[in-house]
């Protein structure tokens, strides 16, 4: 291998001493394993080649946060061609939202995703404040239409997803189509824009138009620095607990459940992807522990990935939903299949809310 081959970045690293972003130019030598660092701004090195093992060629492509040295950084754009040739291809993340006036077809939208190739590492249903809409739409600050922008997102829930894939950026703007959704209906009659957009404004869904954008706006969303984000829309009140399970995640099975439980007649109140660790999967089993047999198999299950916990609203939801769900287990009667798989997909936990504070949030 050739030690002096290299390939560069440009991170950035959010300073929460001086509350701004610094960007630096990361070089990866695949050779030893080994990095550097250039200070952009002040055109000086910050950090000369080392060696650092928890740095791997898999780690690095655009929107991926990697940690050297215990700064986080996140890779925004390719510092050099050679690098964007040799790893133009690989994986990127970027922001998927779902604004307000699409929530109510969440499920299609997953669906139309899983479909084109993506994969969600991150999901979480919000509202969105004033200001956290102004700093969204910082780039829309002289438009005439701004208060018309700030009201609308502001108007009622939204998905908020990082989602992976090759080519991310450029990919899920192909999917969402033109701005205005009247033009994506002649366009692009298959995108999203135009299957679930009414204009300009209220046009169903958002995506970054560039690896610096998708860097800032997932840090809006789900920022790194330790803060919380925008609030979820959890209402705790007639409500009961529904968690879509790691396998069915992985068969990209998220969009089909939830247009089934809202054609069933359930609102989904709140929404949010979680990895569990065993500690936490055993607590919330707790009740199941050497009552069932296949105890050890449920915690196991739920220990294997993300999965997705929902609030569910209904009236007498406790009773409704649980029906919905169906027997436990499917070798009791063939002829419910339906709600017996619904039951495989996610469990469902009549009296317990997830605290988000125990849990890991995101993905993969």
């Amino acid at each position: 291998m050739n030690h002096d081959e290299r390939f560069v970045f440009i991170a950035e690293w959010y300073d929460p001493n001086a509350s701004l972003f610094r960007r630096y130019e990361l070089l990866f030598y695949p050779g030893d394993g080994s990095v550097e660092m250039h200070d952009v701004k002040n055109h000086r090195t910050f950090l000369k080649r080392t060696k650092y093992d928890d740095l791997h060629l898999e780690d690095l492509f655009i929107g991926n946060k990697v940690n050297v040295f215990s700064r986080q950084l996140v890779l925004i754009d390719y510092g050099d061609q050679y690098t964007a040739r040799q790893l133009g291809s690989r994986k990127e993340k970027t922001l998927a939202l779902i604004k307000p006036d699409a929530v109510s077809k969440a499920g299609e939208i997953i669906e139309m995703i899983n479909k084109a190739g993506f994969t969600i590492t991150k999901l979480k249903m919000m509202m969105l404040s004033r200001k956290e809409a102004m700093d969204f739409h910082v780039d829309h600050q002289s438009r005439p239409f701004l208060n018309e922008l700030i009201q609308f997102i502001t108007s009622g829930p939204v998905i908020a997803m990082e989602v992976l894939r090759e080519d991310a950026v450029c990919e899920w703007k192909r999917l969402l189509g033109p701005a205005n959704s009247g033009m994506a209906r002649t366009d692009a009659p298959e995108s999203l824009r135009a299957l679930f957009g009414t204009d300009g404004i209220r046009n169903a869904v958002h995506g970054p138009d560039s690896f610096a954008s998708a860097a800032r706006e997932m840090e809006l969303f789900f920022p790194s620095s330790g803060v919380c984000g925008p609030a979820n829309t959890a209402k705790f009140t007639n409500c009961t607990c529904c968690i879509i399970k790691p396998h069915a995640i992985s068969e990209g099975l998220l969009g089909k459940i939830l247009m089934a439980i809202r054609d069933a007649g359930f609102e989904i109140s709140a929404m949010q992807m979680f990895s569990m660790d065993r500690v936490n999967v055993e607590e919330f089993y707790e009740v199941y522990k050497g009552v069932v047999s296949e105890y050890n198999e449920m915690v196991t299950e739920v220990c294997s990935g993300p999965c997705v916990a929902m609030e569910i609203q209904q009236s007498n939801p406790a009773k409704t939903f649980r029906e919905f769900c169906g027997p436990a287990d499917p070798v009791l009667d063939r002829s419910v299949f339906i709600l017996i798989s619904f039951h495989q997909l996610f469990q469902f936990f009549f009296d317990l809310l997830v605290d988000p504070s125990s849990l890991k949030e995101g993905g993969l």
